[in-house]
């Protein structure tokens, strides 16, 4: 395999020419530039724009002057640039998806996920402005009455550093389909995947100058998007404490805000289930991208029949696969995002150790490489119970009924997911569906998800609106009752 660490600067995104730049009315230099370092080797791969709570308002103004062209452009000319959108990032996926991997700390898989799954949104995205957008509703004679769909105007998209591409792709392509503007502020851990990629794309693509804006930056410049008077709409997607202040910042400004904040996922296992397909599908819903997946199966809820076999299998897998950098080399869990990360992630794993629970493997690291973990006997009241854990951790609790399971399994504050794992389809459909969480699975594990389907949860995992298929539609845009009479009525006054 050649050393790609070696490598020039990739053609299509050419971000030495972008260094120290943001995008806002065209590619215009910054104040000040953020590094950005891959995790797996420390190594600095490039260095973009900081933005400024100022360089905010500007976009603003820009955005509010592009957005009306842009929403009145006709719906075959949005449609087709969608399309371009999504044969650029076909034409380009070997570089894309091996950028995204490095600047995620991923294993090359991921990075190529998150590519296809970029042209799937695109090509999805290119349907919208072709659908039907609103109703006839029941009018007199002489009168048209009609309830129309709309685009809020400006909306500003926070997005994280776990699958920057998808998690602003499938905000940004909806949105943008709908005929809103829209403000990028990606993770500064993350900016190229999470901003200039996907600027980039859409540049090439013939999107207007002004109707799409990267601006990467700390918290400063995410409370500037949520306050900005003209920015109608905020999408965030993060951690429950981080969504609180832009809620709390959000209701402030009466402003439209979505939500989505993970929480704590919950696998089930009834006991007829096949332990090597059990274990199989608790170790990718766990350790797939080192954890840091909103819909992680961190709470694996196993029959105590099953418990010890499952159990022997998960350390088994935890000792065997290998950690290192998934750039490079065939392994199955790359770093951690960062050394705030990782710390974070051990003081889950002693602190639970320290309130009983048992370590069966992990629990190590070397550098921001986190060894898979397991850990048995695991009750509410502890950290790796009670928190999303964001790490490559396996927490095992065991019931002996499904009322138990149940119980066990609704004990949190919020879940994007939930899953339950049988053959008999009747048993676990009825336990299924009496689990809280926005997505539940029979027969999988928790990390899934599809284009086409409503994305969101309960709780702390979110405010309630959903990303995906029909959510798109009541998140992006909002009613408008737009009515037409033959002749301006004569009214008694």
């Amino acid at each position: 395999m050649p050393d790609i660490h070696a490598a020039a600067p990739a053609a299509f995104l050419d971000l030495a020419s972008l260094r120290g730049r943001i995008h806002s009315g065209g590619w215009r230099e910054a104040a000040a530039s953020i590094e950005v370092t891959e995790p797996a080797t420390g190594k600095v791969l490039a260095g973009v724009g900081a933005a400024r709570p100022e360089d905010v308002a500007r976009a603003a103004e820009l955005a509010a002057v592009a957005q009306p062209g842009w929403a009145a452009t006709a719906p075959r000319e949005r449609s087709a640039l969608f399309l371009r959108a999504a044969g650029i990032f076909e034409r380009h996926f070997d570089e894309l998806a091996l950028w995204v991997t490095r600047e995620t700390g991923a294993i090359l898989p991921k990075g190529q996920h998150e590519i296809r799954e970029a042209i799937a949104f695109c090509q999805y995205a290119a349907s919208m402005p072709m659908q039907a957008q609103g109703q006839l509703l029941p009018a007199p004679a002489g009168r048209t009455s009609i309830a129309r769909r709309v685009p809020h105007g400006v909306i500003g998209v926070i997005s994280p550093f776990n699958f920057p591409l998808i998690l602003t792709l499938r905000v940004a392509a909806p949105a943008l389909a709908l005929g809103n503007a829209v403000i990028l502020k990606p993770d500064a851990r993350t900016p190229v995947s999470g901003g200039y990629l996907i600027a980039r794309v859409f540049e090439a693509a013939g999107l207007p100058s002004g109707v799409l804006h990267v601006l990467p930056g700390g918290a400063d410049v995410g409370e500037a998007l949520v306050t900005c008077p003209g920015v109608q709409m905020i999408s965030f997607t993060g951690s429950a404490a981080a969504g609180r202040r832009v809620g709390e910042l959000a209701a402030k400004q009466l402003k439209k805000v979505s939500l989505e904040l993970g929480g704590t996922n919950s696998l089930v296992i009834l006991e007829d289930a096949d332990p090597d397909l059990a274990a199989s599908n608790v170790a990718w819903g766990a350790w797939l991208h080192q954890g840091q997946i909103c819909m992680a199966s961190n709470r694996v809820i196993v029959h105590e029949a099953l418990a010890g076999g499952l159990a022997q299998r998960l350390v088994a897998k935890a000792t065997h696969l290998p950690v290192g950098d998934g750039a490079t080399g065939q392994v199955a869990l790359g770093p951690l995002i960062d050394a705030r990360q990782r710390d974070r992630v051990h003081a889950i794993v002693q602190d639970s150790i320290a309130a009983g629970a048992k370590l069966l493997a992990g629990g190590t690291f070397d550098g921001l490489f986190y060894k898979p973990t397991v850990l048995s006997g695991v009750k509410s009241g502890m950290r790796c119970h009670d928190e999303e854990n964001f790490g490559p951790i396996v927490n095992l609790m065991s019931f002996s009924t499904d009322d138990e399971a149940v119980s066990l399994a609704n004990d949190h504050r919020g879940g994007l997911a939930a899953a339950v794992i049988s053959p008999d389809i009747g048993r676990a459909m009825a336990i299924a569906q009496r689990l809280k969480a926005g997505m539940v699975h029979v027969n999988g594990q928790t990390v899934d998800d599809d284009i086409t389907n409503p994305f969101g949860g309960p709780g702390i995992a979110g405010n309630g609106n959903v990303h995906g298929g029909p959510g798109d539609w009541e998140t992006f845009t909002t009613w408008q009752w737009f009515t037409v009479r033959d002749a301006a009525p004569r009214y008694p006054f």
